[in-house]
């Protein structure tokens, strides 16, 4: 899907998640409250990460300015935070004021949380200095369980015949949103993520009875090539897919990874941009980087069974050659393909790049005309040594392929023989008559569909499905919404199919 207008995410961009000030002071045994006190929560945990928050209160005389310490025990490492300029040293952990919340008066509260990674064990810090003075002096620690953030019973899936199944053979449809905003952020110098991925925010999504999230990516961002910003590439743009993916995981829902922008000049019929650089959408991947971008992702994730792949947001080469079976022999075996200028990475060198590295997730492989095209796919589909493909198709309500009678002569057969998964559904009425229609038919041959998109934009300027983080829908969203929600055996918690 083609984004908003800058500006439109720009407005967006700027909010920032603030934890409430909390004033709880600890009282020693003797009955004395310390000169600062300092709360420390684990608010989600996930295999390799955990999100952390401290509610630091000054008891004695304000300060102007402020620097929180303590050491971590279990070789946890801090990645990213806010509400504080986070650092650390070895096992030491510092967190200073921001220009904003550097006052405190007595009796006054400040909070700022933090993304860290753990392994091994996640042990709580016991001792913390404000300013050089000792917190919680003469009281004992009183670390509390973390929230639980679901059941965590997320499936391996696998293809048996056209379904998706687990490993008991049930059954088990696709069926939620796409959290944008990786695919962007990074490559024009804002950031990651588009809003808040926090714990709270994913669990809005889990509440809407969503049981997968498909993470549109950015290739140059994730490689960490030149013209991406240090902080938000390479490393530090890996590591914060991984945490999204353990927070997504943890409310129990499927994380779905897909390669939305990518690197190669095209400026022909139907062009996104003229950049060579991934900060559009392109006709078709590269053998540049895209294959190194598979390899990379497919190795990361290799041994996580739950993670779907998506190999391919959404190519257009039919836009740039002059025949059907051209643009689908391009899709197919890339190379040099007709109207596009660089080297093409066909759907087959991608499949090979993800297996090779070991990796057997299923993949989808969306066709022609932005996905919406799968007239052909079946004669073109590459071969999977894993036996693990699936059919991938985009619609909305102003696309050729838009209506039952399209959807019973194309999708149908495809759907006879793998399984069809709707990577993104939605309409750009702020209405969801459309979106209804779709999944209608996709509920009555069960089969899996995902709303574009969860984040706060203007609806009218693009199908936006929430207007707030906390799941607050749109107009448009609360189709989506309460469709998921009718469907009780969908729960991300039972993660039954909702027609067996």
């Amino acid at each position: 899907m083609r984004h908003p207008p800058r500006s439109v995410l720009l407005a967006v961009t700027g909010a920032v998640a603030l934890l409430a000030a909390v004033t709880v002071p600890v009282v020693t045994a003797q009955g004395a409250t310390p000169a600062c006190t300092v709360e420390y929560s684990v608010t989600g945990q996930w295999d390799g990460g955990f999100q952390g928050a401290v509610t630091v209160t000054d008891n004695a005389a304000p300060v102007s300015g402020w620097s929180l310490g303590f050491d971590f025990a279990g070789g946890q490492k801090v990645t990213q935070g806010w509400n504080a300029k986070w650092s650390q040293s070895a096992a030491t952990v510092t967190a200073t004021n921001e220009s904003w919340n550097g006052s405190l008066a007595t009796g006054a509260s400040v909070s700022a949380a933090f993304i860290a990674s753990w392994s091994g064990s996640n042990a709580v810090p016991t001792a913390f200095e404000l300013n050089g003075t000792t917190c919680n002096a003469g009281a004992e620690p009183d670390p509390t369980d973390p929230p639980d953030p679901g059941d965590g019973s997320v499936p391996a899936l696998h293809v048996a015949g056209n379904k998706l199944v687990d490993a008991d053979g049930t059954t088990r449809r696709l069926l939620g949103v796409n959290r944008s905003g990786g695919e962007f952020m990074c490559v024009q110098g804002h950031g990651i993520w588009d809003g808040p991925v926090d714990d709270a925010a994913i669990g809005a999504i889990a509440d809407w009875n969503a049981n997968t999230v498909r993470i549109p990516l950015n290739e140059e961002c994730w490689l960490g090539l030149s013209d991406i910003k240090p902080e938000y590439g390479g490393t530090n743009y890996v590591n914060a897919v991984k945490d999204l993916v353990g927070r997504v995981k943890a409310h129990g829902m499927t994380p779905m990874l897909e390669l939305h922008w990518s690197w190669g000049q095209y400026t022909g019929n139907s062009a996104g941009c003229s950049d060579v650089h991934a900060t559009c959408q392109k006709p078709m991947p590269n053998m540049q980087y895209t294959p190194a971008f598979w390899t990379s992702v497919a190795g990361t994730f290799k041994d996580d069974p739950t993670v779907v792949f998506d190999l391919f947001n959404e190519p257009y080469p039919d836009r740039a050659t002059s025949t059907t079976s051209q643009a689908w022999q391009c899709w197919r075996d890339g190379g040099t393909c007709p109207g596009i200028g660089y080297e093409v990475a066909g759907m087959q060198d991608l499949v090979d790049a993800v297996r090779d590295t070991g990796a057997g997730n299923p993949i989808l492989l969306g066709g022609l005309a932005y996905s919406n095209d799968l007239s052909q796919w079946l004669t073109y589909r590459p071969t999977d040594p894993a036996g693990n493909l699936a059919a991938a198709w985009h619609v909305y309500n102003f696309n050729t392929c838009a209506n039952e009678s399209c959807w019973n002569s194309t999708l149908a057969p495809v759907a006879d023989r793998v399984p069809l998964v709707a990577g993104e559904i939605g309409e750009n009425t702020c209405s969801h008559s459309f979106v209804d229609r779709v999944m209608k038919w996709f509920d009555d041959r069960d089969l899996s569909y995902l709303g574009w998109t969860w984040n706060t934009w203007d609806c009218s300027a693009g199908p936006a499905l929430i207007s707030g983080y906390d799941g607050t829908p749109t107009s448009y969203g609360i189709g989506l919404r309460d469709h998921l929600r009718a469907l009780t055996d969908n729960s991300p918690h039972s993660r039954r199919n909702p027609h067996s």
